[in-house]
């Protein structure tokens, strides 16, 4: 595997010191060397001493904080971009500021354009109800307007946009006055995204990783694929962070295999593997998951997208071709239909090859006890997102509204995860929610189910260590001699060592315990603050000397 960011390291040797060194090699360390893009030393202040005259470069960290760099194990960075630089409705708080905020947009962007914009949830609206089309349409200035649901599984279209797309009204997942999804809705997106210049895309490409290394992340895991973007935004995103200082992106590609033939097109697009959201079923929020009993809310079970033979089909040819393979599966039935697929793969194959390509499954939202014995069994990777338990879980959250609260209650359980020793990689699925590495730790530390809670350190190492393992590297993601010099520098508070679980203590800072601390993540607190982030020894982002 290969590392996108130019250059891998300056061949300099920088020392940083007088600082918190969160390295599990020296708990009490101070300060670290890195001579071009890796990792050459950590230890005390007294030893640093005798190391800066050689040094390239001193960096004095005046008490700060050092991490391994978080990594993003799940992100849609075009997307990410275009919200952040276009129209965003994350915080429209009801239908009538929703489209007062559409009317706005469309007035001040240039004629010509089709209009995007992301995050409309009317879940949380006191109409409960997205807007008509031809509401829409009268906001939009009857425009062509493409507005994904926050959960990028279904989206509202005007008329003039829905115009441009051939036979849309004859696609599975039509409604004529009701969000699309399915087919209907991959045809509408696909027509939409079409008009983006290349400038624009890589406008947007460059905004979002921008912000992901202001953010301390130094790398994004993106999932991409037929039905969610396309070829020419995968390769370009891949070649732009390859040439310019940005963080390192990981690219997947989600097209369905079924011969070792098909996997040759996924690596000369440039992917690691043919995961991400290859999708086995929908979301909870657009009732697209598949479900074994119906949705609390309406009659049906959701859709199912692959059936167990698709997904064997799928494991196997990856897994006699050496390559990752992966899927977006949320719902309960589409779980299952995972594990029994890739169980069919591992008894053709032999568990052991199965084991060894680490197999991931995105999301993984409703599990059981069995399919969470399955997951550690087939050694496949659970790449979850816990701001999605922080946006919908609890008792009056959608997932109750759809679910019912027992059900709901059953969802994300990261703990039960871990004490099946499933391995977990943290993400965002940016733009659904935003990327916030420390508010995802938070997200689960504070589970709003007790039970599913984990400690800030475990969770921390997923969202560290645990991206770089899902990608078969088991030697990033931890300031460690010889590891990536992939790291970030932090404004933070006091040190602790907290767990969710009232039974023990919830932070120690006693020095004997020779367990690095992490910032304090009780809500209601302040997050810490990025002040660097370098990627393989480079510098991506940089407030250290404001």
């Amino acid at each position: 595997m290969t590392d996108s960011t130019p250059g891998h390291g300056t061949g300099r040797t920088v020392l940083l010191r007088r600082g918190e060194i969160h390295s599990p090699a020296d708990p009490f360390a101070t300060a670290m060397v890195t001579e071009g893009g890796r990792i050459a030393w950590i230890g005390s202040e007294g030893a640093a001493d005798s190391l800066a005259a050689n040094a390239d470069e001193t960096v004095d960290l005046d008490g700060a904080l050092v991490t391994p760099a978080f990594t993003d194990a799940h992100v849609h960075t075009t997307a990410t971009g275009l919200a952040l630089t276009g129209l965003d409705l994350t915080g429209a708080g009801s239908l009538a500021e929703a489209l007062a905020l559409v009317e706005a947009h469309a007035k001040a962007a240039p004629a010509g354009l089709t209009l995007l914009g992301h995050g409309w949830d009317s879940s949380r609206w006191p109409e409960q109800r997205p807007p008509a089309r031809a509401e829409l349409d009268r906001a939009a200035g009857h425009r062509p307007l493409y507005l994904s649901r926050v959960d990028v599984h279904s989206a509202l279209a005007t008329t003039a946009l829905l115009e441009l797309v051939p036979g849309v009204t004859a696609r599975t997942g039509y409604h004529p006055d009701a969000p699309l999804t399915d087919d209907a809705h991959h045809a509408v997106r696909k027509a939409a995204y079409a008009t983006v210049s290349p400038a624009q895309r890589t406008g947007a490409q460059r905004a979002a990783l921008r912000h992901a290394a202001a953010l301390g992340i130094g790398s994004v895991h993106e999932c991409a694929g037929p039905d969610i973007s396309g070829e020419d935004d995968f390769a370009s995103l891949l070649r732009l962070a390859a040439e310019e200082n940005l963080p390192r992106v990981f690219g997947y590609w989600a097209e369905h295999c079924t011969t070792v033939r098909d996997t040759g097109r996924i690596r000369e697009l440039g992917a690691i593997g043919a995961a991400g959201d290859l999708f086995a079923d929908g979301s909870l929020g657009s009732h697209t998951a598949h479900l074994h009993t119906p949705y609390a809310d309406t009659g049906h079970t959701g859709t199912a997208h692959l059936d167990a033979g698709d997904i064997a089909a799928h494991v196997t040819a990856c897994t006699e071709a050496g390559l990752q393979a992966g899927f977006h599966a949320i719902g309960d039935a589409a779980i299952t239909a995972v594990t029994e697929g890739v169980r069919a793969a591992a008894d053709k194959l032999g568990l052991h090859r199965v084991r060894a390509l680490r197999h991931r499954v995105e999301h993984a939202e409703m599990l059981t006890d069995g399919t969470i014995a399955a997951f550690a069994d087939l050694a496949l990777t659970a790449s979850v997102q816990p701001a999605f338990d922080a946006a919908w879980g609890g008792t009056e959250g959608m997932y109750a509204r759809r679910l019912g609260k027992d059900r709901a209650r059953t969802l994300n359980p990261y703990a039960a995860l871990l004490r099946a020793g499933v391995p977990i990689a943290f993400g965002s699925d940016a733009p659904v929610t935003p990327l916030d590495p420390w508010g995802t730790l938070r997200a689960a530390a504070f589970h709003r189910t007790a039970e599913h809670r984990i400690s800030v350190r475990a969770a921390f190492t997923a969202h560290t260590r645990g991206g770089w393992r899902a990608l078969g590297r088991d030697d990033a993601g931890v300031l460690a001699p010889g590891a990536p010099a992939d790291y970030a520098v932090w404004k933070a508070g006091d040190l602790l060592v907290q767990t969710p679980d009232t039974r023990i203590a919830r932070w120690s800072t006693d020095p004997r315990s020779a367990t690095p601390g992490l910032p304090d993540l009780t809500p209601g607190t302040g997050l810490p603050q990025c002040l660097r982030t370098v990627v393989a020894g480079r510098t991506v982002h940089d407030r250290l000397n404001e």
